[in-house]
C-alpha cells in the first residue's frame, strides 16, 4: 500500500475509534472554560499538516502548502529501486525546511502520548482521528530512516545553508545533505529518542492496526538495542540539535516506553537497575527527558511497583522546582506569571511542563493522593493542575500584551511568524520560483503581515517582562517548532475532560 493509501487507513481506523468513544460519553458535560480549547486543540494539531515533507494528500487541510523535497534520500543511493534510502516524508522541524529526526522524534513521543492519556477528551473534540494521522506521519518517516538495525538517519538537509536561505519547501534548491549515526558514528540519544517515539506510537495503534502497531514495536526494540549497545553521545556527531544532558535520560525514556508498550519486563529491570541516573530536574525537553521518564514511571510507583520510589521523588521535585510559591521554586515567572527558563523559545518549556504538571496531578487524583509537599509548602493536585492550566491560558491570550501566541487563534495573535513557507505567497498563488535572495529582500525583510496564516502555529513568546515584538526577524521569539506545538496538544487536551471525576479515562493501552 502507497503512502497515501497507509494515511488514509490510519486516519479512518482512528475516527472509528474515535466515533466509538464519542458515543460513550455523548451525555457528559465540558467544565466550565475561559477559552475555547476546542479550538485550541485542533488548531494546534492542524499546524503539523503546515508542516508535512514530502508527497502531501489530497484531501490536505492546509491549502498554502504543495508537494516539496521529493528526493529527499537520494543523495545517499541515487537509486531507490535498487537500495534502501527513502527519506520522503516527515516533518520540517521549525521555520526553516531541515528534518531534524531527534526533535522529531520526541515530537511523535509527546503527541502519542497525548493521544494514549487523552483518548476520550480528544475523541470528544473530534480530533483523535487527526492526530493520529499526525503520529503516523511522523513515525512512517523513522520507520523509513531506520535503514539497518545500526544505521539511523538523523537529518535531511544541510542546516547552514538552510539557514541562510529565505524559501519556500516547494522551491527550495539548498543540498539536502544527509547524516546518520552507525557504530562508528554513535549518537545514542537519537536512537533511544526515535526507539521511545515507536513504541508510544505502537501503543495508540494497537486497538486498530495491530500490524503495523507490531512492526513500530519491533522496530522500536531494534532501535533500543543500538542505542544501548554503541553507547556515544550525539554531540559527538551532530551539527545540530547537540545534546547537553548526555543520553541516560534517553535511555531511561525508552525503556520506559517499551516497557509499557511490550510489556516486558526486560525492559522494568533495566529501569529499576540504572535508576541511579535519574536526576531532579526543572526542565522537559528536546535534550533532557528525565521528568518525562519520572512521570511515567512515578504512574507505575502508584500502580504498585515500590521499587520506583526514586523516580516518584524526582517528578516531585520538578513540580516543587515549578510552582510559585514552592520552598525549592527555581524556576521564575514573569509579572504576568509565565514560567520563565530560557530567552530562546521560551513557550517550548512552558507547554512541556504544563504537559507533566498535567499528567501528574492527573497521576495524583487517580491514586487518591493529596499532592505534593514541597518544604514546609503543600501542593494539592488541583493546585498543580490549576497552576498548569494558568499557562496554557497565559498562551491564549490571557497575559499582559492580550494577544494568543497561537497564530489562528483569538482576535490578535502574531503576524509575522518566522516561518519560510507562511512568509511567502503559497505556491498555488504565485507559481513563479521565489529564490534565495528574493526570498530575503522581498518576502523576509518586509514589514508585512506573513500571507498565509499558518494556524495553530505557537511561537517561541514573549520576554522575561511579558514583552513581544512582532517581528519575523526575531527568531528566539516569532519562530514554532514542531515539539512545542506536541507538548501543547498533551497540555491543553487535559483541559477538555467531560468531567472532573478521579476516574481515568478510557484508556488506548
Amino acid at each position: 500500500m502507497g503512502q497515501f493509501g497507509v494515511a488514509v487507513l490510519g486516519v479512518l481506523l482512528c475516527f472509528v475509534l474515535s466515533f466509538h468513544n464519542v458515543l460513550a460519553i455523548e451525555n457528559e458535560k465540558l467544565s466550565s472554560q475561559d477559552f475555547d480549547y476546542g479550538d485550541a486543540l485542533g488548531k494546534a494539531i492542524l499546524f503539523f499538516v503546515g508542516q508535512r515533507s514530502g508527497k502531501l494528500l489530497a484531501s490536505q487541510r492546509v491549502k498554502w502548502r504543495g508537494d516539496s523535497a521529493l528526493s529527499d534520500g537520494k543523495p545517499d543511493n541515487v537509486s531507490w529501486l535498487v537500495g534502501q534510502v527513502n527519506l520522503v516524508g516527515g516533518y520540517y522541524d521549525a521555520g526553516d525546511n531541515v528534518k531534524f529526526g531527534w526533535p522529531m522524534a520526541f515530537t511523535v513521543s509527546l503527541l502519542s502520548w497525548a493521544a494514549i492519556e487523552y483518548q476520550t477528551e480528544l475523541s470528544f473534540a473530534n480530533q483523535l482521528g487527526y492526530l493520529c494521522s499526525e503520529i503516523r506521519w511522523g513515525a512512517d518517516f523513522i520507520l523509513q530512516a531506520h535503514t539497518s538495525p545500526t544505521t539511523l538517519y538523523t537529518q535531511v538537509g544541510d542546516g547552514n545553508s538552510d539557514h541562510q536561505c529565505w524559501e519556500r519547501p516547494e522551491d527550495m534548491d539548498t543540498p539536502r545533505t544527509l547524516y546518520k549515526i552507525t557504530p562508528d558514528s554513535p549518537g545514542t540519544e537519537a536512537a533511544a529518542d526515535a526507539a521511545a517515539a515507536l513504541s508510544a506510537a505502537s501503543i495508540v495503534f494497537k486497538p486498530v492496526d495491530s500490524n503495523y502497531s507490531s512492526r513500530l514495536l519491533s522496530q522500536s526494540e531494534s532501535l533500543f538495542e543500538f542505542a544501548d549497545k554503541y553507547r556515544g553521545s550525539y554531540k559527538d556527531s551532530c551539527p545540530f540539535y547537540c545534546s547537553f544532558s548526555g543520553y541516560q535520560d534517553e535511555l531511561l525514556w525508552a525503556a520506559t516506553w517499551l516497557y509499557k508498550a511490550s510489556g516486558d519486563n526486560m525492559y522494568l529491570t533495566y529501569v529499576t537497575s540504572n535508576q541511579g541516573w535519574s536526576q531532579a530536574v526543572s526542565e522537559f525537553s528536546w535534550d533532557n527527558k528525565f521528568a518525562g521518564a519520572q512521570t511515567l514511571l512515578a504512574k507505575e510507583f502508584y500502580g504498585g511497583q515500590k521499587d520506583l520510589s526514586k523516580f516518584k521523588t524526582d517528578i516531585e521535585s520538578f513540580v516543587c522546582a515549578l510552582m510559585p510559591g514552592s520552598s525549592s521554586v527555581q524556576i521564575k515567572t514573569t509579572p504576568g506569571g509565565l514560567l520563565y527558563i530560557r530567552d530562546s523559545s521560551n513557550l517550548q518549556y512552558v507547554t512541556s511542563s504544563s504537559m507533566v504538571l498535567f499528567l501528574y496531578s492527573k497521576t495524583l487524583n487517580a491514586a487518591d493522593m493529596g499532592g505534593v509537599q514541597c518544604g514546609s509548602v503543600h501542593f494539592s493536585a488541583s493546585q498543580i493542575r490549576a497552576f498548569a492550566k494558568s499557562q496554557v491560558d497565559y498562551i491564549l491570550g490571557n497575559n499582559p500584551m492580550k494577544m494568543s501566541y497561537m497564530a489562528g487563534f483569538g482576535s490578535k495573535y502574531p503576524l509575522q511568524v518566522h516561518h519560510r513557507g507562511a512568509s511567502i505567497p503559497s505556491i498555488k498563488a504565485h507559481p513563479a520560483k521565489v529564490g534565495c535572495n528574493d526570498g530575503h529582500s522581498i518576502y523576509y525583510s518586509s514589514s508585512k503581515p506573513n500571507p498565509n496564516t499558518h494556524v495553530g502555529a505557537i511561537v517561541g513568546g514573549p520576554d522575561s517582562n511579558d514583552q513581544f515584538k512582532d517581528l519575523r526577524s526575531d527568531y528566539s521569539h516569532s519562530e514554532p517548532t514542531t515539539y512545542m506545538n506536541a507538548a501543547f496538544v498533551g497540555s491543553v487536551a487535559a483541559l477538555l475532560a467531560p468531567n472532573e471525576s478521579k476516574s481515568e479515562s478510557l484508556s488506548l493501552q
